[in-house]
């Protein structure tokens, strides 16, 4: 079985999100995709987020409609109680960021030896792979699936690698014009470009929006904007 995981802030999950996850599942055959909200994400902790509780919210009303879409509770603050879903107390998880590579760890204690996993994300999170805590081991423990937009090249994906894993500067080189599309597999790295998925929309954006008072119907799905001004999101932001 082939399972997708996306993990963000989704604060709020938009249509961009949505679009990346569908085109992997098209495209890797994906019978499952688990959006993950993260309750502490280690390269925002000087943002300001919403609550656990309404991103996760959002969350679940953005993939109630497609039955392989399912929100997950992976990364949830240990006080959290979601109907039936109630997270087992983890008292490290409390005080420490979620990183991704412990995610994905705690996630494949559950797969059977044939199960692959796709760690979805787009281009600008994926530009800045190599800072992430144990960037190395995460690329041997899941294939990527990275939403390319314009400007970007197939050599600047194979030079955001970390250092064990980046080819020669030389070796990508001859890349430099050449658009990131379809697959790059290195030794120890696997890395799929969709190219066709980039949609211009930023949860910055759909924050100021909100926070104006300007429909966001466009950005998000119906259920997830009833949700923002109902909750009176962003307001103070």
């Amino acid at each position: 079985m082939n399972i997708g995981l996306f993990g963000g802030t989704f604060d709020p999950i938009h249509r961009g999100h949505l679009a990346l996850a569908r085109a992997a599942r098209e495209h890797y055959k994906l019978s499952r995709i688990l959006f993950v909200p993260a309750n502490v994400p280690p390269h925002k902790q000087a943002q300001p987020l919403s609550a656990f509780p309404h991103r996760y919210a959002m969350t679940a009303l953005a993939t109630a409609q497609e039955k392989d879409f399912a929100p997950s509770l992976l990364e949830a603050p240990e006080e959290f109680d979601a109907g039936r879903a109630v997270v087992k107390k983890e008292k490290e998880r409390a005080a420490k960021p979620n990183y991704t590579i412990d995610t994905v760890k705690r996630l494949k204690e559950r797969f059977k030896k044939a199960d692959r996993l796709f760690l979805l994300m787009g281009i600008d999170a994926f530009a800045d792979i190599a800072k992430w805590h144990q960037s190395e081991e995460l690329f041997r423990e899941c294939e990527f699936v990275v939403a390319s937009r314009p400007g970007f090249s197939l050599a600047d994906v194979a030079n955001a690698l970390p250092g064990k894993l980046r080819p020669r500067m030389e070796a990508t080189r001859p890349f430099q014009k050449q658009a990131a599309t379809g697959d790059l597999v290195l030794s120890g790295a696997t890395i799929h470009l969709l190219s066709e998925v980039y949609q211009p929309i930023s949860s910055t954006t759909i924050r100021e929006n909100a926070a104006a008072g300007k429909s966001l119907g466009r950005f998000v799905e119906p259920a997830v904007a009833d949700y923002i001004k109902k909750m009176g999101l962003y307001k103070s932001r």
